[in-house]
């Protein structure tokens, strides 16, 4: 036995958000902790009013037909469902391609998928998306926006990461 043999790597376990349990039961606990918070906010916070949290951080009840910031609200709701499903079905195939070690960019479709999957389901519950949170000053505000909105961009951000953290392969 050459002494390489006797050193043999052992095969890695896959990424944890790279088997099939633990990603659905994180994206169902996502879901249902959006849903919760909307349902929440839905009975519970004035629509159209800004409630300070902090400074800055305010809660701001509104409906958002559209997509984000509120774009194609004035399209038809089932043209922005299919669209939304569309887009969930390409995350699905770019994930299912992606290698179980890349445990960065799984997460970060985990989080797209959820987040996708909570503001489909207010879709086709409300026939709107509804959006609470709200960053601003005194004379400015961003778009308001929910935490499927928030898991869509953090998971973008961990595909991304995971892309430029990735080694670049070597020239043939």
């Amino acid at each position: 036995m050459t002494e390489s043999e006797t050193h043999e790597q052992p095969t890695a376990k896959p990424a944890l958000f790279s088997r099939p349990l633990p990603i659905l039961i994180f994206i169902v606990v996502a879901v249902v902790l959006d849903q919760a918070i909307k349902i929440m906010v839905d009975h519970w916070l004035p629509l159209q009013e800004m409630v300070p949290v902090i400074p800055m951080l305010a809660l701001y009840r509104t409906y958002n037909l559209g997509v984000a910031f509120s774009m194609l609200s004035g399209m038809d709701g089932w043209f922005i469902v299919g669209m939304r499903l569309v887009i969930v079905v390409f995350v699905l195939w770019l994930w299912r391609r992606t290698p179980d070690h890349r445990w960065l960019a799984h997460m970060g479709f985990a989080l797209i998928i959820a987040g996708a999957l909570g503001n489909l389901l207010d879709r086709f519950l409300y026939g709107h998306v509804i959006d609470y949170i709200l960053f601003h000053t005194q004379t400015w505000s961003f778009a308001v926006f929910n935490l499927a909105d928030s898991f869509i961009t953090v998971g973008a951000g961990c595909v991304i990461l995971d892309e430029l953290l990735m080694p670049k392969k070597a020239k043939a």
